[in-house]
């Protein structure tokens, strides 16, 4: 469950580069990125657990 999770915080990273750079979708990708980097704090704080 946890590679899976941060395979899609990688996926939605590069998502919202490629949008950021090249298209200029406004709020959405914006969007894309805030669930991105919870997806990582998740990943993060789910990672220290023994």
């Amino acid at each position: 469950m946890r590679s899976l999770l941060y395979l899609v915080a990688v996926i939605l990273v590069i998502g919202w580069a490629l949008g950021f750079f090249v298209y200029s979708a406004g709020g959405l990708i914006h969007i894309l990125l805030v669930i991105a980097v919870i997806a990582i704090l998740f990943r993060l704080i789910g990672g220290k657990r023994v």
